[in-house]
């Protein structure tokens, strides 16, 4: 079969992602030959990219997406071609019309879930549920300070702290997105370009602070996460979107009311079958009972992944973003 996949041989801006043909081998032992029907579009994909995280090169982009099962290798019995299957990574390559993948790596996908609803959902939705369940444990009556809470996991974040009880305040940029935040469920929305966000988190909490930070943006907003969190709070640091916090004195916790802080990675909590088993049962019965609901703000052709990477950099995207096979 004849693919057409996304490969960068440097690391760089969106001009280094490249297109080409591909001459698809049969699927291997316990292999199968999967076509795209939608491609997600995640912020570590521009990570790889940039060179933020090492690679090694040649790489292809994208660990999310969903298709149909066209062909599968010896041993393969959990699913067979016709069905409807999604990945979420870690292994990247995502960015191709088809590509061949362990089936270790495949997520059925539910009759009521259609693919695009899946392809803006398995990476970001088994974000959600591990940080907001797993990682932080948050409780009812808890407080939590969401970042981005318009964007693609920032708004599940809100849904799914909502449907856990949680007092909600999210940061977004200017009225529309902020909009966004309030029809997700926030509580409370401040906006990052005009409202000094310490200072309006202390208003809310009665001069507290939050139990829970949820920080995807990294540098530029690590000092703000600080003196927002409460005594013996948390701050779980999940994401680099303005660059990675680096050099982070621990007496700075102490300072600040002996926080805690977390860097945490979804692979790490998706290990075992079990682990994905549960957690992908959590997003969709999420997504069933209507505490979250996967927004797709704007969709790309596939091979315009160079836009779609220009427009999240940009901070023009809202939601999810999408990347379809033509």
């Amino acid at each position: 079969m004849k693919a057409r996949a996304a490969r960068i041989e440097r690391t760089g801006g969106p001009d280094v992602i490249q297109w080409v043909d591909v001459d698809l081998p049969e699927p291997g032992e316990g292999e199968v030959m999967l076509r795209h029907t939608a491609v997600g579009l995640n912020y570590i994909d521009a990570y790889y990219r940039s060179g933020l995280y090492p690679v090694d090169l040649p790489t292809g982009l994208g660990s999310e997406a969903a298709g149909v099962v066209e062909a599968v290798g010896p041993g393969v019995t959990a699913v067979k071609p016709g069905d409807r299957v999604g990945t979420f990574g870690p292994t990247r390559g995502a960015y191709a019309t088809a590509r061949i993948v362990k089936d270790a790596a495949l997520v059925p996908l539910p009759q009521d879930i259609d693919d695009r609803t899946a392809a803006a959902l398995l990476l970001k939705g088994g974000t959600t549920e591990f940080l907001v369940d797993r990682c932080a444990n948050v409780q009812p009556g808890q407080s939590a300070l969401v970042w981005a809470a318009a964007g693609g996991v920032g708004h599940l974040l809100v849904g799914w702290l909502k449907a856990r009880g949680a007092t909600v305040i999210g940061i977004a940029g200017g009225a529309e997105k902020g909009a966004d935040a309030k029809r997700a469920g926030a509580d409370h929305v401040l906006d990052h370009r005009s409202d000094d966000i310490t200072a309006r988190v202390r208003e809310i909490t009665g001069g507290a602070g939050v139990d829970v930070v949820f920080d995807g943006v990294g540098k530029a907003s690590w000092e703000t996460s600080l003196k927002s969190a409460r005594r013996r709070g948390l701050i779980v640091s999940f994401g680099n979107a303005s660059g990675a916090v680096d050099g982070v004195n621990l007496g700075t916790l102490s300072a600040h009311g002996s926080l805690f802080v977390t860097r945490p990675t979804l692979f790490d909590y998706y290990v075992t079958p079990d682990e994905r088993a549960a957690g992908f049962d959590a997003v969709f019965g999420m997504v069933r009972d209507g505490h979250i609901r996967p927004e797709i703000g704007q969709t790309f052709a596939l091979e315009d992944a160079a836009d779609a990477h220009r427009a999240m950099e940009a901070g023009e995207t809202r939601g999810s973003t999408l990347l379809i096979p033509a």
